[in-house]
């Protein structure tokens, strides 16, 4: 663009905004970022498309992993389901395969999650709550019961508990019949972004991770389809963070654990094609393909060039997306399915492999099948009805995209370098440095939000005055008592001598430094609770109690 064109352009601006009635701040991204009124090539100086943009499919994958992308193959389908007993929620999981859903995304309940038993006392009211129950390989078995481990993939968001729960997993699947090598799927088992964000855990950040690796090191050798990690931004976000601090947070995570497994002894190109991610899709949809896209370059540029990995499938990263939780409202709950669709069209445009879709009651209570339906059809209509799948990255070239990419890729180098300043992942959960950071974000935006500088629909504008009552999902009391019964029945019929057995080797296995995965996969045979297996390394590793972080 010519000088003189440029500042026309510039000159015809400014006498539109100043006759219009509209704001006169700039406008800012959800997460604070100033945008320009107009992008042009002034705004990517020295850009150049082979090297930052490039081609589907090819380094460093600023456009996606796949050549043929959304052409090729859709993003999988896998609605985020779970609630009461393991029996309820597998009818649900077959309520959502005959709806379309291509793949299934467990969610476990808050007592599972913290590694407690449905008998504890601490997990009174939550069992089955906030997800599914899962006390012993039963459970399990009932979770699964009539799908196909080896044409459906599964997968499960859980971090503490992780390695035992897939242990337990491992061990249906044997006594079930299914080839571990057949499996596909995930598991979230990213204990980082516990502590940065979401609290569920359990052990000291140091023995968290060393249990991470090891589940990481176990299905190299016998599990290769899983991925050992969902590296997670998602909660992060929720928690407050910026776009920017989602992107570095989650990448650092990435590269601790990536760190940590090469000090195993493992190959980068034996594990690192099995590590994947999850991001949150927020509100504005051009920051967060720009996010998306920023992150697939820098894990690639990490991978290939401070990690030496020669395989490419190392470099490629791979990403689930859930629309943002923390953007749904209670006021006007049908206006969550509009956020959720604009969402959802973000994390497509940004090049996610699968996909979670919200419910819009999901602010309200678990969602019901009937708008359980409504989220999933919401992908539907995305695939099949708006051509956003016809052709590879239709935005890749936009001035606003690629300057935004540019600027989240810088932003996020900056995180790394103050990171690494303060001694490393580890040092900055045990210093509060990743909490501090955002909460004051948290608190900007909320500042934001309460000066009407950002609107919400609903909440500070276009107020209803009376709310329209939705129906929701509503969990029987007697859920609880049926699992504990289970349970006590359960632990009724075990040898004392043989559970104790079991419980001794965890620990042995847990001073010795030894790889927990085969003990485990054992004791859930023998019908080890989750809870008993957690606490008998809790009774080698102590649990883990935040200091002060102001």
């Amino acid at each position: 663009m010519s000088t003189v064109s440029r500042e026309s352009a510039r000159r015809a601006y400014l006498a539109e905004l100043q006759a219009s009635p509209g704001r006169a701040e700039p406008p800012t991204t959800v997460s604070g970022r100033e945008v320009a009124p107009l992008y042009t090539p002034d705004d990517l100086p020295g850009f150049d498309y082979e090297s930052e943009l490039g081609y589907p499919g090819q380094y460093p994958y600023t456009r996606g992993i796949h050549a043929s992308m959304y052409r090729g193959r859709l993003w999988t389908m896998r609605q985020f389901a779970g609630f009461g007993t393991a029996k309820q929620t597998n009818q649900r999981f077959h309520f959502l395969l005959a709806k379309g859903q291509t793949g299934l995304s467990t969610a476990f309940d808050l007592p599972t999650l913290m590694g407690l038993d449905s008998d504890d006392p601490r997990a009174s009211g939550e069992v089955g709550r906030l997800g599914v129950a899962v006390d012993t390989i039963e459970d399990v078995h009932d979770l699964y019961a009539q799908i196909n481990l080896h044409e459906v993939s599964v997968s499960m968001t859980i971090n503490a508990p992780a390695i035992v729960i897939f242990a337990f997993f491992l061990a249906h699947a044997q006594e079930r019949g299914y080839d571990w090598k057949k499996l596909r799927g995930t598991i979230q088992n990213d204990i980082l972004k516990e502590f940065h964000a979401q609290n569920e855990f359990v052990f000291p950040p140091e023995p968290s991770v060393r249990l991470v690796i090891d589940l990481v090191e176990f299905c190299t050798k016998y599990v290769p389809q899983w991925n050992t990690i969902s590296i997670s931004g998602y909660h992060i976000r929720e928690a407050g963070a910026t776009a920017v601090q989602e992107l570095a947070f989650t990448l650092a995570d990435g590269f601790h654990y990536v760190e940590k497994t090469l000090e195993r002894g493992l190959d980068i190109d034996a594990f690192a094609p099995r590590l994947s991610f999850f991001f949150n899709a927020h509100n504005d949809i051009f920051e967060e393909v720009a996010k998306y896209r920023a992150a697939r370059i820098l894990w690639a540029q990490a991978m290939r060039e401070r990690y030496r990995a020669k395989n490419p499938n190392s470099w490629k990263l791979r990403f689930h997306c859930q629309t943002a939780g923390c953007t749904l409202q209670a006021q006007q709950p049908e206006v969550n399915i509009i956020r959720v669709a604009y969402q959802a069209l973000a994390a497509v445009l940004g090049g996610c492999q699968s996909l979670h879709t919200n419910s819009l009651d999901e602010t309200l209570s678990l969602p019901t099948e009937r708008t359980a339906t409504l989220a999933l059809r919401t992908q539907q209509v995305l695939a099949y009805e708006t051509g956003v799948t016809n052709t590879v990255d239709p935005l890749g070239g936009s001035y606003y995209v690629e300057a935004l990419t540019r600027q989240m890729r810088q932003e996020a180098e900056a995180y790394f370098r103050r990171i690494e300043e303060i001694g490393g992942v580890i040092a900055g959960i045990e210093n509060g440095f990743f909490r501090r950071e955002i909460a004051e974000s948290a608190y900007a935006y909320q500042r934001e939000i309460e000066s009407r500088r950002k609107i919400i629909v609903g909440v500070n504008a276009f107020v209803e005055p009376e709310q329209t009552p939705i129906e929701i999902l509503r969990l029987d009391p007697a859920v609880e008592r049926e699992q504990i019964e289970r349970l006590r029945q359960i632990k009724a019929r075990r040898s004392r001598e043989e559970v104790e057995r079991h419980l001794q080797a965890i620990r042995r296995a847990a001073e010795r430094g030894e790889n927990l995965m085969p003990v485990l996969i054992e004791a859930a045979q023998a019908r080890i609770s989750v809870g008993e297996a957690m606490q008998a390394m809790a009774d080698v590793f102590g649990r883990y109690e935040r200091p002060p972080t102001w």
